[in-house]
């Protein structure tokens, strides 16, 4: 059931312990899977008790009270008190304000989650309602497909372009940093089971976040927010390089991104973003020392760790409307950004950079920025977006590589 925000209605929720489920993506519905996962935990939606939608600029900030008013309203009974346990909402937001995509919050009719060695089943129906769903079943996974991705609206020299105009544009003191992306797409034939690359997103990538909701589909690596019982921490990534092919190439790989004046500068923009939204909302905010180099299968990122305590009683959501977009993923200054992606990208982003994620019944939750991601249409139509971060020294021939790194967890998973 799809309802407005001010139209919200009261849900009956039940959590009670299982017997320990070891993988819950077969719980998944084959071709609108709802998921979030790493390292083997977390939760897998089936169905929809409730579905709420936004637009606009406030988007973010509608979502957040429309939770604070269905928790408010519905009767929770939770034997477990774990996180992601109770009423649980996923959501994806669009990336920019005027995006044509929808950004939804889902309540599913069944969750099972799997924590700390710990699993569980969350069943919610409409209060008025007087069953509740039955539980689900793992279902065998479709038959294999594998597809590939062509350039989209932003072909290989286009990107080049838009990138040289970007340093100019920075060169002239336009702006710092923009964040530049382009698209590849594919078609997924009727009836292919989205769950198979789910499955190997989660297995080639278990440190990252593997997500879908609402057909936005990947794994990211950067934490936007994670909220639990009054504290908060985020994973900041920018600056990015290849893994070498061999252990002293890779090591190589590593040091001269730690010594890079370009991705340095470029990571430095990305916490000062992150520490200017979350500052007033904090009585203590700390990060790590240095950057630091985060190893993933296919690259190195240059990260920084950000912890703090709470002191305004926010959610995860008031969060984070507070920090999108980072200069991550736009740019800085963040309106002059915004104005050159717009102008360059032939595209709309629609989910792409956006927050996906899911928010617990007290406003916890645990947020991703939509990264090595596609949005799966329900015709089929799959796009897949990669960007990256444009400095005055920026080369055109080195971002276009960088984004072909970026489109790999995609293209193999369904490919």
């Amino acid at each position: 059931m799809t309802v407005a925000a001010t139209r919200v209605q009261a849900l009956t929720v039940e959590t009670t312990l299982l017997d320990d489920v070891r993988h819950i993506i077969p719980f998944a519905d084959a071709h609108t899977p709802l998921l979030w996962l790493r390292k083997g935990e977390g939760i897998a939606g089936v169905g929809e008790a409730l579905r709420l939608e936004f637009r606009g600029a406030d988007r973010i900030a509608q979502a957040s009270a429309a939770w604070k008013q269905l928790a408010a309203a519905s009767t929770v009974t939770d034997q477990v008190r774990m996180p992601g346990t109770g009423l649980v909402a996923f959501g994806t937001f669009a990336f920019d304000d005027d995006s044509a995509a929808t950004s939804v919050l889902i309540v599913p009719a069944v969750i099972i989650g799997r924590r700390d060695g710990r699993s569980w089943i969350t069943r919610i129906r409409r209060t008025d309602d007087k069953a509740m769903p039955a539980a689900p079943h793992t279902e065998p996974f479709g038959a294999e497909y594998r597809l590939t991705m062509l350039p989209g609206a932003l072909t290989r020299e286009a990107y080049k372009r838009a990138v040289g105009e970007a340093v100019q544009r920075i060169r002239q003191g336009d702006l710092e940093k923009v964040v530049l992306a382009r698209d590849l797409r594919a078609h997924l034939p009727i009836e292919s089971d989205v769950r198979r690359a789910l499955v190997e997103l989660a297995l080639g990538y278990p440190e990252c976040w593997t997500y879908a909701v609402d057909g936005m589909v990947g794994s990211s690596p950067e934490t936007l927010v994670r909220v639990h019982r009054g504290t908060l921490d985020a994973r900041v990534l920018a600056g990015t390089s290849e893994r070498g092919r061999d252990a002293d190439s890779d090591h190589e790989s590593a040091a001269a991104l730690l010594a890079s004046a370009k991705d340095l500068q470029e990571h430095e923009v990305a916490v000062r973003s992150v520490i200017t939204s979350l500052t007033p909302h904090t009585s203590a905010l700390t990060t790590s020392e240095s950057p630091f180099p985060l190893k993933l299968p296919n690259l190195w990122h240059l990260a920084t760790d950000v912890s703090g305590t709470l002191s305004d009683g926010s959610g995860s959501l008031d969060l984070v409307s507070a920090l999108h977009p980072t200069a991550a993923v736009a740019g800085t200054p963040t309106d002059a950004a915004l104005q050159l992606i717009r102008e360059l990208e032939p595209f709309d982003r629609e989910r792409y950079a956006g927050p996906v994620g899911w928010i617990g019944t007290d406003g916890d939750g645990e947020w991703a920025i939509a990264l090595r991601c596609a949005q799966v249409k329900p015709s089929g139509d799959i796009t897949a977006y990669a960007g990256c971060g444009i400095m005055a020294d920026s080369v055109p021939e080195r971002e276009l590589a960088e984004t072909k790194m970026k489109f790999r967890p995609i293209t193999e998973a369904f490919g």
